[in-house]
């Protein structure tokens, strides 16, 4: 048992290098790509790490399963109880840190939607009375559909081919659910102090996946990249009470210089040599791996404690 709670404890410990992994192969994909492999990575990760507690805590219960003694179980594993109540804390934890993020969330956008109750509504657009910058995409909530929230201050600082891609720009957040990605991300960090990294640069992929979107729509790079440089830099850190806020994503989210000098540059596309989608599959593999693995041995864990507990009968 000694050589499975190794490999058990070296699936828990995997995410780490997983972690970076992914990060490298967010690198060198376009955004949407990005922000997909992010995503999946986490909820890929997690769940690869509750699945391995599951296995830990599962153990002891053995008895009442196959009708083993738990004497039995514990002379096969003398540390069978402690490792198995460690694993059912870190599962508790995990459950109550998830619930909390997820609870922020939701009354972060209830506050928000509360803040548009005075806007003038055009369409999908909410626009707010308010002399600071501000734009966001604000994700649906109780049967409303999500809406582009604007303020006149922000409206005031763009001219009006830089208002189409900021419009375009959080319209994008809006119609690929960025919202959701954003949140499983977050919540998936909740599970594995690892993956928080993978939240960060999710938040600016999605950023950029907008940014190239509102690109393609108004057909010119550089007037994306001057209007979002011009709203980002509008954005104040303030926000005084009573002003509305942005519950995720918004204009000003992740490296703004990064984003405006990657709109100055050819779209991104994937990688075309034959070496960069060597790297990639690689990267891919790697992290995928990571996660099996923890499941793998999960699942093998039980098959293994009751071969063990066979011994010593």
């Amino acid at each position: 048992m000694t050589l499975v709670l190794a490999l058990v404890m070296t699936a828990l410990l995997l995410p780490w290098g997983a972690v970076a992994a992914t990060r490298r192969l967010a690198a060198l994909l376009p955004p949407r790509e990005a922000s997909l492999a992010l995503t999946g990575a986490s909820v890929l990760l997690a769940g690869g790490t509750v699945v391995a507690l599951v296995g830990l805590f599962h153990v002891p219960f053995l008895a009442a399963h196959d009708y083993l003694p738990l004497s039995r179980v514990v002379a096969a594993w003398p540390a069978v109880v402690p490792v198995a109540a460690a694993a059912g804390a870190a599962l508790v934890t995990q459950a109550v840190l998830v619930a909390r993020r997820r609870r922020a969330h939701r009354s972060l956008l209830a506050r928000t939607w509360d803040g548009t109750a005075g806007a003038v509504a055009d369409g999908d657009l909410l626009i707010v009375r308010d002399a600071d910058p501000r734009a966001f995409a604000l994700p649906g909530r109780r049967g409303r559909g999500g809406r582009v929230v604007v303020t006149t201050g922000m409206l005031r600082t763009l001219g009006p081919a830089e208002r189409d891609v900021l419009l375009g720009h959080e319209r994008a957040h809006l119609r690929a659910r960025h919202d959701l990605l954003s949140l499983t991300a977050h919540l998936a960090a909740a599970v594995h102090p690892a993956l928080r990294p993978l939240g960060t640069d999710l938040d600016f992929h999605l950023e950029r996946w907008a940014d190239e979107a509102a690109a393609s729509e108004v057909g010119d790079r550089r007037l994306a990249a001057t209007a979002i440089a011009r709203a980002a830099l509008a954005v104040t850190p303030r926000t005084a009470p009573g002003r509305v806020r942005a519950p995720l994503l918004s204009v000003s989210t992740g490296p703004v210089p990064q984003r405006v000098e990657a709109l100055l540059r050819p779209r991104p596309v994937l990688p075309a040599t034959r070496a960069g989608r060597a790297v990639v599959t690689g990267l891919v593999t790697a992290v995928a791996g990571s996660a099996l693995l923890a499941v793998a041995l999960a699942y093998g864990l039980h098959e293994y404690a009751e071969f063990a507990v066979g011994l010593v009968r």
